[in-house]
């Protein structure tokens, strides 16, 4: 906005001073308007062509100030554009640095290797519930949209491991290879395991047959975009009432039913207490769909008499402020 008003002052200073000499030469050597023009616009440009007409002592002194006047007006303009140049500069080199800053503090983060489609769609679904994220994009036009999407980035190549080391794969609990290429994707598991052979690692397949390829590289899980826009597809024409239902609880909007994912600490009030006696159902009108077993073991539609376990994850279904009540009561640390 401070520069548009710059602008806009110099376009009106630049016609006042224009229109004032032709005034001024009109009024005082007589001249019509045309010469009188031609006159001022050769001594506000300093060009030095030969005057229009022989001037008296008082039009040369007028031309002094209108010669004085323009030059001042050309280095007021160059100190604009210079000031624009050199600030816009600094602005891109403190924000890149500031933003640096923020990404080296970052701790059991997100970083997300690709910003296309699935990887700005993944980035939003995080973003809800996460701010801890990263994204790695070689793209400049995609660059200009996370610029837009105020996320945290860095601008390179995913093969290149100072990058991923810039963006915390060391402190980072999650990886996300979201690339375009089957190859890159097989090419980033490999490297990012080999930085860090504790990240979980969800990696994207375009091909079936490269699932298998990214598992061994060292992917933790591998997802088709493709087979699960298909199934989608699919339920949506033979089920379309359950995938309805689906599309509404796994919407993340805050007025529609849910499903979430608590995990049952060691310190919860509710370990080692059967789901008959926990009284989830009446205290927060929760329906328990499952619970996973810290064996990995996991149990479809509990029967009431089902014990709930110190490291269990409790798969619940229920709206989201019937979630955070269970979730703090959980644990009240839980920043559900």
């Amino acid at each position: 906005m401070n520069r548009l008003k710059q602008i806009i002052r110099a376009i009106i200073i630049s016609w006042m001073i224009f229109f004032i000499g032709v005034a001024g030469y009109m009024i005082i050597e007589k001249w019509n308007f045309l010469d009188a023009a031609y006159m001022t616009a050769l001594t506000v440009t300093t060009v030095g062509f030969m005057e229009v007409h022989q001037t008296s002592d008082a039009g040369k002194i007028f031309t002094i100030f209108v010669m004085i006047a323009g030059v001042g007006y050309f280095l007021y303009i160059t100190g604009i554009i210079i000031q624009a140049v050199v600030e816009g500069e600094v602005q891109t080199l403190l924000g890149r640095k500031r933003l640096d800053k923020k990404i080296s503090k970052l701790k059991k983060h997100y970083i997300i290797c690709g910003y296309g489609r699935i990887g700005r769609v993944l980035c939003r679904l995080i973003k809800d519930e996460k701010k801890d994220l990263v994204v790695i994009e070689k793209d400049d036009d995609l660059v200009e949209i996370l610029e837009k999407d105020k996320s945290h980035y860095l601008h390179g190549d995913v093969s290149d491991e100072s990058l991923l080391e810039r963006a915390g794969i060391k402190r980072a609990s999650y990886l996300i290879a979201a690339l375009g290429s089957d190859v890159a994707n097989v090419f980033l598991v490999l490297t990012a395991r080999q930085l860090n052979p504790d990240i979980y690692i969800l990696a994207r397949a375009s091909r079936p047959d490269v699932k298998n390829k990214l598992l061994i590289a060292g992917a933790n899980h591998v997802e088709s975009p493709y087979d699960i826009g298909a199934v989608s597809m699919g339920l949506q024409l033979l089920r379309p009432s359950v995938s309805s239902f689906l599309n509404t609880a796994l919407s993340r909007r805050k007025e529609a039913i849910q499903i979430e994912e608590l995990f049952i600490p060691k310190t919860s009030k509710y370990t080692n207490i059967a789901l008959k006696d926990s009284q989830i159902r009446q205290d927060f009108n929760l329906i328990i769909i499952a619970i996973k077993k810290a064996s990995g073991e996991m149990l479809f539609n509990p029967h009431f008499e089902t014990l709930i376990e110190t490291l269990d994850t409790v798969i619940v279904m229920g709206k989201t402020p019937d979630l955070k009540q269970f979730a703090t009561a959980i644990n009240p640390k839980s920043k559900f």
